[in-house]
């Protein structure tokens, strides 16, 4: 899963964000651009809803990364 956070974020915003998914259990990887920071969600995200994640304040998107139906691994 990956969050994406609006242009003009504030850090409070961003760690908001973190502690959120501290607390439901995940890890995170952090990636800050020019424009945007991006927060990689690591963990069993497929079940997980992302209402309240959405609802953050600082929070642009939430994608979902679909399930890979492959069978490889």
């Amino acid at each position: 899963m990956l969050v994406v956070m609006q242009k003009n974020t504030t850090q409070s915003e961003i760690d908001q964000v973190k502690q959120y998914l501290i607390d439901n259990d995940f890890d995170f990887h952090q990636s800050t651009g020019a424009n945007h920071t991006i927060i990689g969600v690591i963990g069993d995200t497929a079940t997980f809803p992302t209402a309240g994640l959405e609802q953050l304040s600082g929070v642009l998107v939430v994608f979902k990364i679909p399930e890979d139906k492959s069978g490889r691994t």
